[in-house]
């Protein structure tokens, strides 16, 4: 059995076992139960903040509160599907709301359009697990900070254009289950050589070993000092994606807005600028990032979107069940490419 702090011991229904049994053939009914009596906040309505929201829903955890203060703009229609084409002008958490809920009756889904910047310490600690979207790095690391002290699980995520990220923190020691196919071993009087005597993986069993995983803050995520001689041998083998991050996160911090298709003279400038600065101040090569990223980082993409908050939601589900392994502790997704790559910064 897992440790678990939790409020309450949630209670399956009949209704819910019949709503959730799909999901419950597949993680198990503690693990449901464990999700059931999760309650998550989701800054941030943007096109990847309502895939989160739909992901996490059908999944059924407790209750889902949407914080955004922001209005729904013809932009951001194009790529959030829970907020109608006549919303225009209005709260997007509020806007959002009919269409969450009527994912699934069974969550409690709350609306809140106050400035997450406003909220006091005391807001974030009533929830199991807080994700935030569209926030800049400061108030991240901050909420990160916070929550980890109270064993609160922390998930970041963005989408810029082709790409996107997610960072997980789920603190120095997370315990989860991971269902493994049993080993057999073989009978004691088998004398059919050295080969015969190994243990085999039986394919029709499976048995459930409990693992540790150990994440860091994001801070310290993002400090990793690349003028040491470890991290500069490892640099090679470093995602480019991890140093794009910083430099859309610093144009975030100067202008308090992601790049604009609408001054996109401007900004592509600005960014090329942010992007030498940064990569001077990290101490690394300026050519680890050739402008090629610069036409390809503006507005949410709904493609993308569906794959990086498909994956968001995924690892919060995963870690408020606390089954399978989780991504450890950032993911980066290069639609370009097409592809999507899982990599640890930080202190191990």
């Amino acid at each position: 059995m897992i440790d678990m702090i939790e409020k309450e011991d949630p209670v399956i229904s009949e209704e819910e076992a019949a709503q959730y049994d799909r999901q419950i053939r597949l993680w198990g009914l503690d693990a449901q139960k464990r999700l059931r009596g999760s309650r998550v906040l989701l800054a941030g309505l943007g096109g990847l903040g309502a895939e989160v929201a739909k992901n996490l829903i059908l999944a059924g955890v407790k209750g889902l509160t949407l914080l955004d203060n922001e209005k729904v703009s013809e932009d951001s229609c194009r790529a959030q599907f829970l907020v109608p084409v006549t919303a225009q002008g209005q709260n997007r958490a509020q806007a959002s709301l009919e269409r969450a809920q009527n994912l699934n009756p069974m969550v409690k889904v709350h609306a809140d359009t106050d400035r997450i910047e406003d909220k006091p310490d005391d807001f974030f600690l009533q929830f199991d697990a807080v994700c935030l979207t569209g926030c800049s790095r400061d108030l991240m690391v901050r909420v990160d900070q916070l929550c980890s002290q109270r064993n609160i699980k922390v998930f970041c995520g963005d989408v810029y254009g082709y790409y996107g990220y997610m960072f997980c923190n789920l603190g120095k020691e997370y315990s989860y289950v991971e269902e493994k196919h049993k080993l057999v071993k073989p009978a004691g009087n088998s004398n059919d050589g050295p080969e015969a005597k190994k243990a085999k993986v039986d394919p029709n069993e499976t048995t459930m070993v409990k693992k540790t995983a150990s994440f860091c803050p994001l801070k310290e995520a993002l400090e990793v000092d690349w003028s040491s001689e470890k991290a500069k041998a490892g640099l090679k083998r470093t995602p480019v994606d991890y140093f794009l991050l910083h430099v859309l996160l610093k144009f975030r911090t100067d202008k308090g807005r992601d790049p604009d298709p609408q001054s996109f003279p401007e900004d592509s400038q600005l960014l090329r600028q942010i992007r030498d600065d940064v990569l001077e101040a990290l101490a690394v090569s300026g050519d680890l990032l050739n402008d090629d990223f610069i036409s390809f980082c503006f507005s949410e993409m709904s493609p993308v979107c569906a794959v990086v908050g498909g994956v968001l939601g995924q690892e919060i589900v995963k870690a408020l069940s606390q089954r399978d392994p989780p991504h450890r502790n950032f993911f980066f997704f290069d639609a370009r490419k097409g592809n999507g790559i899982v990599d640890y910064f930080g202190q191990n």
